[in-house]
């Protein structure tokens, strides 16, 4: 029988801005040209692609991932 989960493991998350101060402080690395911006963020499963607007979560144990904007605001909700 299938059912429903919910996570109960609260994680911390803020939303990528593209500034130096946050490709500091989760060592992005940041590849800009004139027409692009690419920024990749090292990961537990590999290199992810960041954009501005999505968030960069932080789990229970300090890993950081990726997650697209839309996705992240359908799915989470801010509980401080």
């Amino acid at each position: 029988m299938l059912h429903k989960y919910r996570k109960t493991a609260l994680i911390e998350a803020e939303q990528f801005d593209g500034s130096d101060e946050m490709i500091e402080k989760y060592d992005i690395e940041a590849s800009v040209t004139i027409f692009i911006s690419q920024y990749v963020l090292s990961t537990k499963e590999g290199p992810m692609y960041v954009h501005t607007g999505d968030y960069i979560a932080t789990g229970v144990d300090g890993e950081h991932w990726v997650i697209d904007q839309d996705i992240f605001e359908r799915t989470y909700e801010r509980c401080d």
